[in-house]
């Protein structure tokens, strides 16, 4: 049966031919979490998605109002604020914040904005490390827990009380070693926000116990939806990466998973081939056999040529990863299955953080408009690294920006290999864009499975701006 071929569809099949994701990582022979094999999909429509929705100025403003403004958000890692005075400043559009570590060990976050005439304290997106926090226009200054210490010729002021003038806090809570807030003080508590991710992600999946090795910030030209939504499905790959599918496996079975309210996800199988979904034409048109997918892999052992016999690519590949990484950052793998070895599993929290338990690819992405132009992005990719047993995490690294122009293989330390795909990526999204606002027919059309996490996000979204 080909890939294109027609049938029913059901909710519950909603798929191509072929085994499913869940089949494929079952059939691995691994004790592999419960979250991992635990399906979650229902039709959510089928109505167009106008692109109005990314190019008008007045949706992005009630976005800025209604989403930003009452939504958790992470700014940085625990290990960006180690000492005392420590902080960074999160933007997104009108709104800054500044979070920094009190003397007591505390983290807390204000408005970064002067109770005197409004000047930031610290500029848009910086961090460092500060012993108060001093207005840089006229010298009012706060300490790190808030307190109004000097106010120069207090004389002027007499209506001014200390007690009266201490820094507006922001919630702020942390999870999973990130550092959150959220600018509505009558939003949900950030672990109800969460959903299962809590419970999914406890146990060996502790973001807690991970540490940052390598950040970077890549500007796009395009609506911050559109960005994220890039890698809220597998469908591109066919075209987009279309060299790397065979390797890639099951990019046209992948699993979508919506976890309402706020969550949603997919599992996309690597080194996993589907006879009866040939789609590859390197091959003519018949699946890859496993020696041939084990040759197009790019993570297999270095020197080693040819698939040892009786084995499939995926579980020796696997295999070897659990020993090389394991050993080289001094965690023990063994535990973990081929599917959190190989595979991009992918979870989104709303509104634009995207979370990857997996080991081999352990990302982190995070999509914000730059200012008030519905036409910028900023795209934050992050990698993580399990932590030894009984290690802390060391300071993280600063963030490398990379403009639009620029490939994420320019940063020091990024795989030039993957460097060259997150380029692939993201290099249609300013031609996309270009496309909103071109286009004659006014909204893009979605397909039911493989795109259903697009759809979630808007539906979250409109209730969001519904209150």
């Amino acid at each position: 049966m080909a890939a294109d071929d027609l049938r029913e569809i059901t909710p519950r099949d909603d798929r191509c031919p072929g085994p499913s994701t869940r089949e494929k990582i079952l059939a691995d022979g691994w004790a592999t979490p419960q979250a991992l094999v635990t399906e979650s999909y229902e039709p959510l429509g089928e109505e167009d998605i106008p692109y109005d929705r990314y190019t008008s100025p007045d949706f992005f403003a009630r976005e800025m109002e209604t989403v930003w403004g009452k939504t958790w958000q992470w700014v940085c890692r625990e290990e960006n604020l180690t000492d005392a005075g420590d902080y960074v400043v999160y933007d997104i559009g009108p709104h800054s914040v500044i979070v920094v570590r009190t003397e007591a060990g505390e983290i807390k976050a204000y408005h970064n904005s002067c109770l005197h005439r409004g000047t930031q304290f610290r500029r848009s997106d910086s961090s460092g490390g500060a012993d108060e926090l001093r207005c840089p226009f006229h010298g009012w200054t706060w300490s790190l827990e808030g307190e109004l210490v000097t106010l120069p010729c207090r004389w002027d002021f007499k209506r001014v009380r200390d007690e009266d003038f201490r820094l507006p806090q922001v919630r702020l809570e942390r999870w999973g070693g990130f550092v959150w807030i959220n600018l509505d003080d009558a939003a949900p508590p950030l672990m109800e926000y969460l959903g299962v991710l809590p419970e999914h992600f406890k146990d060996r999946w502790d973001l807690s116990r991970r540490h940052v090795v390598l950040h970077l910030q890549k500007e796009l030209n395009t609506n911050w939806k559109a960005a994220m939504e890039a890698f809220l499905e597998a469908y591109h790959v066919m075209q987009t990466h279309a060299g790397g599918r065979a390797a890639s496996g099951g990019w046209d079975n992948a699993q979508y998973d919506v976890f309402a309210p706020h969550v949603s996800r997919f599992i996309h199988t690597v080194a996993a081939t589907y006879p009866d979904n040939p789609n590859d034409e390197p091959f003519n048109n018949r699946p890859a056999s496993e020696a041939e997918t084990f040759a197009r892999m790019g993570r297999k052992p270095e020197g080693l040529a040819e698939l040892p016999e009786g084995r499939t690519a995926r579980s020796y590949i696997a295999e070897q990863l659990r020993e090389t990484m394991g050993g080289a950052l001094g965690v023990d793998l063994s535990a973990y299955s081929d599917s959190e070895m190989l595979d991009s599993i992918e979870y989104h929290l709303f509104p634009n953080m995207c979370l990857f338990p997996g080991i081999s690819l352990p990302m982190i992405y995070r999509f914000r408009p730059i200012g008030m132009d519905p036409g910028r992005t900023l795209f934050d990719l992050m990698f993580l690294q399990p932590l030894p047993e009984g290690a802390e995490a060391p300071p993280a690294p600063l963030a490398h920006r990379v403009a639009a122009q620029d490939s994420y293989a320019s940063v020091p330390g990024m795989n030039p290999g993957l460097g060259a795909v997150y380029d692939q990526d993201t290099g249609n999204l300013e031609m996309q864009y270009r496309g909103f606002v071109a286009a004659k027919k006014r909204g893009q059309t979605l397909g039911d499975y493989q795109e259903v996490r697009i759809r979630h996000l808007h539906q979250t979204i409109d209730r969001y701006m519904a209150g």
